[in-house]
């Protein structure tokens, strides 16, 4: 499937499966080996992060633990700018390692409050990992220490992350085609 028509859109395949496994390996295997001997609480924020949190999880090889928490920002293909916390931390933090999983850092909004709502938990240290970075949309200073892959400002759905709840469930990473 190189295209998919996904409500009023088209979308073409721009990053498939496979280099999307190798790259969540990649990532998981610098994990392994800067948090060993720790026993990190992975936060994966839902709803776009569960597959990558799940293939993610799978190679981890350390003693670990996984919760969730889930944050809306999106509505349709952009951004609103409101974030609201629809599902919290009740974690006990205090003195643990918290790496927060995300699907995608754009702006980088949702990634500052989530760290600032972390903080006050007084967590060992917090660190960010996030399949797709967005680098150009980036409007606030964080320190993403695992990043999969670095992307375009181009919006995209597959592998969790969907347009209007829609594509999630695509095993590859679709780019929304500008022209008709």
């Amino acid at each position: 499937m190189d295209t998919v028509a996904i409500k009023d859109k088209r979308f073409r395949i721009s990053i498939p499966e496979s280099e999307i496994k190798q790259r969540v390996s990649e990532v998981a295997r610098r994990i392994n080996h800067d948090m060993a001997g720790k026993n990190p609480i992975f936060l994966a924020v839902l709803n776009g992060s569960f597959i990558f949190a799940a293939d993610l999880l799978r190679e981890i090889t350390i003693p670990c633990e996984i919760s969730f928490v889930k944050l809306a920002s999106y509505q349709g293909v952009s951004s609103t700018g409101v974030i609201t916390e629809v599902l919290g931390i009740n974690e006990n933090l205090s003195g643990r390692t918290v790496v927060i999983v995300e699907d995608i850092v754009d702006t980088g909004l949702t990634m500052k409050r989530m760290l600032e709502s972390i903080g006050t938990r007084n967590p060992e240290s917090v660190h960010i990992c996030t399949l797709l970075m967005k680098p150009d949309k980036l409007q606030v200073e964080l320190n993403v220490e695992y990043a999969a892959m670095k992307i375009p400002n181009d919006f995209i759905v597959g592998y969790g992350l969907d347009y209007d709840q829609q594509g999630r469930n695509l095993r590859d990473i679709y780019t929304l085609e500008t022209h008709p």
